[in-house]
């Protein structure tokens, strides 16, 4: 797999010198998550112990409690309200300790999941089950006679919920399974996945960052030397296991990051750290995200030390994204071409 040059300089894209990385293969992302927290917890002055960065299955709350306004999305063209934060800090955040999580940069990408299948590391593809025709229909009826409150509805999974393929798996939830199907969520949706696999027309770009002969997967992540680099590396799959992961480049919602060419790759959550994250107030956040050359982001998300995740974008804050050039666009970053393919059912052994 060949890692194809970037642009250099001029309209905020990705930079990108390639070298030789200094840092070895066995330095994994599980290891460099324990890197990360340390640092974070030097900086910072908090021995707060957070083990692990958990992987986003289901959606995440917003940190701020929430309002429906009656105006124009920023979001979603035609869409006549938009759900705003308010100035007031989320409770079940506070009861999570918020003050001591780790905040990290929400990536504007496509999710994907690193799991096995058929006994091997497998890149897997988001694919969640959404009301049929006629799953919408019973809905629509029930509303008109309820007069448009939905409290009450159920809906049936075998018939009212849109089939998918065999490979599929629900995504992991802490909701109850009724007769063993997990339930939807309360938009009518049950999160999952499906193998990403040579050749699926509704994942090409997904294929194009996985090497399942090599074993490894196109990543983009700070570098352990210096975090404002980022690296672009061949990693293996079965250190990605369990891992959560953004899709981003050209093909990717309207390229934010403006990914140079046809490149697409792969950005773990919770591996891009926030640099001075702002106090979690409504205000300076807002400003934050404004005007600050550091908030020049899609959102923040919030790891908390039980795992809880939460977050905040800029259209909570009817703040247009994108806007302009992005942070994490204009950071340099350097391509590592080392790799070893390596045979994961030899390194389980």
């Amino acid at each position: 797999m060949v890692f194809p040059n970037t642009p250099t300089g001029g309209g905020g894209g990705l930079r990108s010198t390639v070298g030789d990385c200094t840092e070895t293969e066995s330095d994994t992302f599980s290891t460099r998550q324990n890197i990360w927290l340390q640092r974070f917890r030097h900086q910072n002055k908090t021995y707060i112990k957070i083990t692990c960065i958990g992987s986003v299955h289901q959606k995440m709350e917003c940190v701020f409690q929430r309002e429906v306004k009656e105006e124009q999305s920023s979001k979603h063209l035609g869409q006549p309200f938009q759900v705003v934060a308010t100035n007031n800090v989320n409770p079940v955040a506070l009861g999570c300790h918020i003050d001591s999580a780790l905040a990290t940069e929400k990536v504007d990408g496509t999710c994907c999941y690193i799991t096995e299948y058929e006994g091997q590391p497998h890149l897997w593809g988001r694919l969640d089950r959404k009301r049929s025709i006629q799953g919408e229909k019973r809905l629509k009826e029930y509303l008109q006679s309820h007069g448009g409150c939905r409290k009450g509805f159920t809906l049936n999974i075998e018939e009212d919920i849109r089939t998918v393929p065999n490979t599929w798996i629900p995504a992991h939830s802490d909701d109850k399974h009724h007769n063993e199907h997990p339930q939807p969520d309360k938009r009518g949706h049950i999160l999952g996945w499906v193998p990403v696999e040579k050749g699926n027309k509704l994942y090409p770009w997904h294929s194009s960052v996985v090497n399942y002969k090599a074993g490894a997967a196109i990543v983009l992540r700070p570098s352990s030397e210096n975090e404002e680099v980022l690296k672009i590396s061949m990693v293996a799959l079965g250190d990605l296991l369990g891992q959560t992961l953004e899709l981003i480049g050209v093909k990717i919602n309207a390229n934010p990051y403006k990914v140079g060419k046809s490149i697409h790759l792969l950005v773990a959550h919770g591996s891009v750290c926030v640099r001075n994250p702002p106090p979690l107030d409504f205000h300076q956040l807002h400003y934050w995200f404004k005007d600050s050359p550091d908030g020049r982001m899609e959102g923040i998300m919030w790891h908390c030390p039980d795992g809880t995740m939460f977050k905040v974008h800029r259209q909570h804050m009817s703040l247009r994204w994108p806007d302009g050039d992005t942070y994490l666009g204009s950071r340099p970053v350097v391509i590592n071409v080392n790799y070893h393919i390596s045979s994961y059912a030899a390194a389980r052994a």
